[in-house]
């Protein structure tokens, strides 16, 4: 059975407003010899880090490398795979899904749709503080299987989606409990899912390295990389 590799950047759970980064973003990946493009990114960046990470290629004195990392010429092309989410934009039709009409101000709706927090619904007009309530019941019976936020599912979705039936070797994540993969089990041909330290794999410091220069590169809107993304961003 096929097995991808994936790790994600950008991520901190259900809280998508207000966060240290606007975009989250997964990569999954299939490199046969994943230990040789870490030989191979040492001698080009020559850093003695145990765990090279995105931040390594995003160093201005390392642009070379990192077009070469994601260029047609380089280990990933055709090869990786990435979902990229733009927190606000998801929060805002999540909201406008279940609750009928957009809630105007994202931090409130973010609020709404995650059972950790706990939102003055007085402050919303009748019919949509009726509506409101009913999801957060809806919610407390199953925050993790009725999660509508946290963005590993729909990006682990995406992922099996790109690449067919498979494995998934992934960096440990405590967001992803037995429940949660029994759902993802039901909504994608994920076969099986195991847990690996990045430093030890470097199948998962490939994916990690791919999630975190695509969505820094969208983040700073830098045109001079922007037109090595396509191929990973394409379903």
């Amino acid at each position: 059975m096929r097995e991808i590799a994936c790790d994600e950047s950008g991520y901190e759970g259900e809280k998508l407003i207000g966060s240290t980064t606007r975009y989250f973003a997964h990569a999954s990946v299939d490199v046969p010899d994943p230990a040789a493009v870490l030989t191979e990114l040492r001698a080009r960046i020559k850093s003695p880090a145990t765990q090279y990470k995105a931040n390594h290629l995003l160093r201005p004195q390392h642009r070379g490398t990192l077009r070469w990392f994601l260029g047609e010429t380089g280990p990933v092309h055709g090869r990786g795979h990435v979902f990229l989410l733009d927190k606000p934009a998801f929060v805002r039709d999540q909201a406008a899904a279940h609750f009928g009409a957009e809630i105007p101000d994202d931090q409130f709706a973010n609020d709404l749709l995650r059972i950790k927090s706990d939102p003055d619904l007085t402050l919303l007009p009748p019919p949509a503080r009726a509506k409101a309530a009913a999801f957060r019941e809806w919610l407390r019976a199953d925050p993790i299987g009725r999660s509508v936020l946290d963005p590993l599912v729909p990006a682990i979705v995406a992922a099996v989606t790109h690449w067919g039936p498979v494995t998934i070797a992934h960096d440990r994540q405590t967001q992803l409990p037995p429940r949660r993969i029994e759902i993802l089990k039901e909504r994608c041909p994920m076969r099986d899912i195991r847990f690996l330290e990045a430093e030890a794999h470097p199948e998962i410091q490939i994916a990690d390295i791919l999630a975190g220069t695509v969505r820094a590169i969208t983040e700073s809107g830098d045109a001079a990389l922007a037109g090595l993304l396509p191929p990973y961003l394409a379903s």
